[in-house]
């Protein structure tokens, strides 16, 4: 089997979708599946020969994705040349739309992935007149594609609202070796002044679409009654990052983008995380949390809600309230058994999603693509 990945996002970029192009990438030389990743380029790093990279510019709207000007000419004879089987468009974009055009001209199927809920971004932008629009071009580009793939439920339905009717399910994993309480650190704690705290969390982008607003209300409140008793950190980049400066306590702690080890360390070293963000396709950081032996709080919107059994592997607040945050962060920090409870359960669930029961049904996804398109060709 020959895999031909599209996405508009990709290394440097660290965000859902390349670490899951990354995990697939993995997946596919555990398993000797020939592969071909086509991606934008972003700077000089240095790629290895199963990675194309295309010019591209930023996404005025969402930085995180790349506008891609793919060379046509290149990427056809990279197919003449490594003759797929299966074209799999990550991203509705550029690249995706390339991805697209050569599934048809040389007769092989696509499948593509829903990961972003771009039309429920363009609110926080103000750019709510565009929501039609953009719900008529991503419906439009992935009726073209004989399979979608997306993550939960709330999702699928969400498609099916904006006419998109081929869906099947694909989840995502976690590693939870990574992942790990294990790696809780005295050293980060002394280090940033977290000693004798409880900690909360934050993991993503600093970005409105992640409802950061009921964030910085709720944990003022929380600080403003408790004081030094608790402890707020941020762990990632973006264009909300000096509002949350301005309006978030002084000590809170801005640890910038992490990765890697440091990552894992950052979430292993707080108590209780926290996911404000209602526009979630799936949410992998509440996994990456509760793997990582943490109580999460989520909002009970988007993929981020169905992650979370409310009581059990975390708390589900009402999405964009923050009375309602409010609360769980206070009887999470008066109830320290409750805390350790939903902080065990939610690294039981983290060990039941291993990205390799995930690939192994995507692969089936494939089979059944590849089929679908020998019959069709046969008929």
């Amino acid at each position: 089997m020959k895999i031909a990945l599209f996405t508009d996002t990709f290394l440097p970029q660290v965000n859902g979708v390349t670490n899951t192009v990354l995990k697939m990438i993995d997946y596919f030389q555990s398993k000797d599946i020939e592969y071909k990743v086509f991606a934008p380029k972003y700077d000089d790093l240095e790629m290895p020969d199963t990675v194309e990279q295309y010019y591209s510019i930023k996404f005025f709207l969402y930085p995180d994705c790349r506008l891609a000007f793919p060379n046509f000419f290149r990427i056809n004879k990279t197919f003449e040349e490594f003759q797929p089987d299966l074209v799999h468009n990550m991203t509705e974009f550029g690249m995706g739309k390339a991805g697209v055009f050569h599934a048809k001209k040389f007769g092989i199927p696509s499948i593509s992935t829903y990961t972003t809920n771009f039309s429920k971004y363009l609110k926080h932008y103000n750019w709510e007149i565009l929501e039609d629009f953009a719900n008529r071009y991503i419906s439009g580009f992935h009726n073209k594609n004989l399979l979608t793939l997306c993550a939960t439920a709330g999702t699928e339905k969400l498609l099916r609202d904006i006419g998109i009717s081929r869906i099947a399910r694909f989840s995502r994993g976690v590693d939870t070796e990574f992942f790990n309480p294990a790696k809780r650190s005295t050293e980060f704690r002394r280090t940033h002044g977290l000693e004798d705290k409880l900690v909360f969390t934050y993991v993503g982008r600093i970005a409105a679409e992640k409802s950061l607003d009921i964030l910085i209300d709720a944990y003022c409140r929380l600080y403003d009654m408790y004081g030094e008793k608790v402890a707020l950190v941020m762990t990632g980049d973006g264009p909300c990052l000096d509002m949350c400066r301005e309006k978030l306590p002084r000590d809170t702690v801005y640890t910038g983008f992490l990765t890697g080890e440091d990552l894992a360390v950052a979430y292993a070293s707080a108590d209780v995380f926290v996911c404000t963000s209602a526009t979630e396709t799936f949410g992998n950081v509440v996994l990456e949390a509760m793997a990582s032996g943490l109580a999460v709080l989520g909002a009970d919107a988007g993929g981020v809600g169905e992650n979370i059994r409310h009581g059990k592997t975390g708390l589900s607040f009402e999405s964009g309230n923050a009375d309602a945050l409010y609360s769980d962060m206070v009887s999470l920090l008066l109830d320290e058994n409750k805390r350790k409870a939903l902080a065990s359960e939610g690294r039981v669930h983290a060990l039941t999603r291993t990205w390799d029961s995930v690939f192994s049904e995507l692969i089936e996804h494939y089979r059944f693509a590849i089929e679908q398109a020998e019959i069709k060709l046969s008929a």
